[in-house]
C-alpha cells in the first residue's frame, strides 16, 4: 500500500506519526509525499482549540477533493472528543480516538492485502527535508488547568518505558536525525504514575533523570525538551543545561502574566515564581533562549488583568511567543465562568500581544549579531539554506555547498522578526 501521513497540533502529534510510519515501512508499506499517491491517509486530528478541530475537518475534506478514492483513517484528539462529526465526513473509513488509535495500522491493513515484494518501495523519513525526529515519552496529563482539552482527550498520565524511549533515540540517530525532541502532554511529569502506569520501569524515573541517562547513553548530536511546565522545572534538571548537547532553550508556558487570571485558570504558579525559574535557567545558560505560550481573552480578564500580561511579558524578555485566543472547549471548567470576553476585544489583544512577540523576537536575534550560533540546516531554498539554532532560531545562509543535516558553526550577520542571517566560517 502507499500511505499519507498528515498530522496537526502538537508536536506529540507528529511524534506518533513517526510511530506509524516507522510500523508502516517495518511491515512492507509505502510512505507518500502527496495523497494523489495514496491508497489510505492517516490523519492525526487536533482539537485543543475550535479553529484545530475545524482545520482537522478541512485536511480531510482536502485530501478527499486531491484523491477522490483515497481511504482516510482519521485518529487523535479531534476523533476522541467528537467522533460523530469525524465519521460523517466524506472519506473517513476509520474513526480512532487516543485510547486506540495505536492500533490504526492494523486495523488499515486488515482492510487491505498484502503488497507484492516487487510494489514495495525504499521509504526515508516523514519528509526527506527532516534532520529533527520527535520522541514520544508519556501521554496524558493528570492536570485539570480550566481551559483545557487535552486532559479530556487524551487521559491520564502515562510514562513509556525509559528502555523503549532510548531504543527508539538509538533507531533514530542511526536512520540519521541530528536532533531528537522529547515530547509528550505533560513531560515534566514522566515516572509520576507509578501506581497504575503501563511501564512500571519508569517507576523511579523522573525527567532529570531520563534525560541524563539519555545524553549518557546515546550520541545524538542535540537533545531538545518541549514544552515543559513552571513548576516541573527542577534544580536538578536545571543543572543537566551546561551539557553540550542538550539545547539550551526551554519553553515554558506561560498562559497569563496576571495572578488572578492564573487562578482563574488553576494553574500552579504564581507570576513570582514563574520568573524565579526563568532566572534560574539564566544563571545556568546566559545565552539560552526561553519561549513561551499565552492565551488571552480568557474569561474575566479585564483591560487592567490585560495589560499586567503584557507588562510581565516584556519583563521576561521572551525569544518567541505563541499567542492564542480563548477558545471555549466544550466539558472544560471555563466554559462555565463568567465574564467571558467578547471575540472584538480578544482579537484586539492578540494583536497587541503578537505585536509585542515580534517586537521581543527582534531584539533578541539582534543580540545575537556578531555571535557565533550553531545552526542544523533542513533545506534550501532559492539559494538561501535554512536551518535551526541550538535556541531555536530561525537562520539562513547563501551557499553553494550542500548542507543538508549538518549542524555547522555560523556567524550571524543581519537580525529581523523572523530570524537571523549569517555567513559561514571560512574553514566551511
Amino acid at each position: 500500500m502507499n500511505v499519507y501521513l498528515t498530522s496537526l497540533g502538537c508536536k506529540l502529534n507528529w511524534a506518533e506519526l513517526e510511530g506509524f510510519r516507522r510500523e508502516l515501512v517495518e511491515r512492507g508499506h509505502a510512505i507518500v509525499d502527496a495523497p494523489a499517491e495514496a491508497d489510505w491517509a492517516i490523519v492525526n486530528t487536533c482539537a485543543v482549540t475550535h479553529v484545530a478541530a475545524r482545520k482537522s475537518r478541512q485536511t480531510i475534506r482536502r485530501l478527499r477533493r486531491e484523491n477522490p478514492s483515497l481511504h482516510v483513517a482519521a485518529v487523535g484528539c479531534y476523533a476522541e472528543i467528537a467522533p460523530e462529526t469525524v465519521r460523517s465526513l466524506d472519506g473517513v473509513d476509520l474513526c480512532l480516538g487516543n485510547q486506540v488509535k495505536e492500533g490504526v495500522v492494523t486495523q488499515i491493513l486488515a482492510s487491505e492485502p498484502s503488497p507484492r515484494a516487487e510494489d514495495r518501495r525504499s521509504i526515508g523519513a516523514l519528509d526527506g527535508s527532516r534532520t529533527r525526529a520527535f520522541c514520544k515519552i508519556q501521554d496524558g496529563c493528570d492536570n485539570h488547568c480550566t481551559y483545557c482539552i487535552v486532559t479530556i482527550a487524551r487521559g491520564v498520565q502515562q510514562s513509556v518505558s525509559p528502555r523503549a524511549i532510548l531504543a527508539e533515540i538509538q533507531e533514530l540517530v542511526d536512520e540519521g536525525y541530528q536532533e531528537i525532541v522529547l515530547t509528550g502532554v505533560h513531560i515534566g511529569a514522566y515516572g509520576h504514575d507509578a501506581d497504575r502506569s503501563a511501564s512500571p520501569d519508569a517507576a523511579d524515573w523522573d525527567l532529570a533523570k531520563l534525560v541524563q541517562w539519555l545524553l549518557a547513553e546515546t550520541r545524538v548530536p542535540r537533545l531538545r525538551l518541549s514544552s515543559i511546565e513552571p513548576w516541573d522545572v527542577t534544580n536538578d534538571l536545571l543543572d543537566l543545561w551546561p551539557h553540550p548537547r542538550l539545547c539550551p532553550h526551554l519553553h515554558l508556558p506561560l498562559q497569563s502574566g496576571c495572578d488572578h487570571t492564573l487562578r482563574r485558570m488553576a494553574r500552579r504558579y504564581t507570576t513570582e515564581e514563574f520568573r524565579q525559574r526563568v532566572r534560574a535557567f539564566r544563571e545556568r545558560v546566559p545565552h539560552g533562549a526561553v519561549t513561551t505560550d499565552v492565551i488571552v481573552g480568557f474569561p474575566g480578564e479585564t483591560d487592567r488583568e490585560f495589560e499586567e500580561t503584557v507588562a510581565f511579558v516584556q519583563k521576561m524578555a521572551f525569544s518567541r511567543l505563541h499567542v492564542f485566543r480563548y477558545s471555549p472547549r466544550p466539558g472544560t471548567a471555563a466554559l462555565r465562568l463568567p465574564g467571558q470576553v467578547s471575540p472584538r476585544i480578544a482579537k484586539r489583544r492578540s494583536k497587541k500581544m503578537r505585536d509585542l512577540g515580534r517586537e521581543l523576537s527582534s531584539a533578541y536575534h539582534r543580540d545575537l549579531l556578531g555571535k557565533i550560533v550553531p545552526v542544523l540546516f533542513e533545506n534550501r531554498d532559492d539559494g538561501q539554506w535554512m536551518g535551526l539554532t541550538d535556541t531555536y532560531i530561525r537562520a539562513s545562509v547563501a551557499s553553494p555547498s550542500n548542507l543538508h543535516n549538518q549542524i555547522v558553526p555560523v556567524r550571524c550577520i543581519t537580525a529581523h522578526t523572523r530570524g537571523i542571517g549569517g555567513e559561514l566560517l571560512a574553514s566551511h
